[in-house]
Formats: C-alpha cells, structure tokens, sequence
C-alpha cells in the first residue's frame, strides 16, 4: 500500500534526524524550563504551529506560558526563558524577538538547523536538528521526500512533546494525565 510506504518514510527520516540531535543539550533545555520563571515559545509559519502545541501542553501540566504576538502575553525580563524555533536562524521576526528578549535580559534557546545563524549567535542554547528543506541550502540533512521544511517542522513537534516529558520527570508531576486534563479547554 503506497499510503502506508509513504507514512513509513517519513518516519523513518524524522527518526534520522532525532538522531541528529545531542542529548545533554535536550536535556539541558528541559532543565531550564523546568526552573524558569516563566516560558516563551515563538517561531514563525509551520514552526510557530509545532511551538503553540508545546507551550499548549506546557500549560496543561502547570506552567506558565506564553506566545508572543498573542493579545495576553505580558513583557518579558530577567528569570524568563524564550524558545525559539527557526530552521535557518534567520527568520526575520523571530530574530527580532530574540534579540528584543536578550535585551530585556530573558534566556534564549533555540531550536535550528543551523546553529552558527544569527539567532544562534544570541542564544544561551542551541539544538540543531539535522533535516531537509527547501529554506536552508547546503544542510547536511538528506533529500527528504516530505515538502518543504516538513521533516524539520516535524521533528521538532517530536522533539518538543519529549521535552516535556523531561519537564514533568523534572517537576516530579505525579498523574501528569490528570493534570493536563484538569487544565485542558473546557469551553470549547
């Protein structure tokens, strides 16, 4: 079935790419979300998708987090962490708020394909994430059969939900389920 060959392939290249990715620096990062004072997540396009889903999740296990652009996202400052997501380190606003939050003295973390990028050079810590994209000449990822920046895109969703469950290790949350469901939508 071509489907199900398809669907395995891109499994099977989001698996090559996670293995690109050093786990002291993953677990570096789910150390600092777990004592900061507060989470920012930003990206821009699909990568802002995968980062609402984290910092969604994020919340329903309790803590405080937020998406710069959104009308309820208060200033950043000193003892805040942004994570930021951007396949080339490049990305115009998403630069912009890193350097924005630098200057207000948060902690900067970044989630890229090409760590010596601007925003790489702004941030404490740096994840790369070895993937294919049409964005990003001359990476070391391999042709992927996904469009565009999708294999990126997708193993940071991946790479993102294991962060989390490094933070709720961290945070020792007994029934992480049950919380999340405590602060899950209800008024939808």
């Amino acid at each position: 079935m071509r489907v199900v060959e398809l669907a395995l392939t891109i499994t099977e290249e989001l698996q090559a790419s996670l293995r690109t990715v050093e786990e002291q620096k993953v677990a570096e990062l789910a150390d600092r979300i777990s004592s900061a004072r507060r989470i920012f997540l930003t990206g821009a396009g699909r990568s802002l998708l995968m980062v609402k889903c984290c910092a969604m999740r994020l919340m329903q296990i309790g803590l405080t987090v937020y998406v710069p652009g959104e009308t309820t996202t208060p200033a950043i400052g000193p003892g805040d962490l942004l994570i930021a997501v951007s396949g080339s380190g490049e990305t115009g606003t998403v630069a912009l708020m890193v350097k924005k939050a630098r200057g207000y003295g948060a902690e900067i973390a970044l989630i890229t394909m090409v760590s010596d990028s601007t925003m790489g050079g702004l941030s404490d810590l740096v994840l790369t994430i070895e993937a294919s994209s049409t964005k990003v000449s001359g990476g070391k990822g391999k042709a992927s059969i996904q469009l565009g920046g999708s294999q990126f895109e997708l193993s940071v969703l991946i790479l993102l939900e294991t962060i989390v469950m490094l933070v709720v290790e961290r945070l020792q949350i007994q029934k992480p389920n049950e919380l999340l469901m405590q602060n899950h939508a209800n008024m939808e």
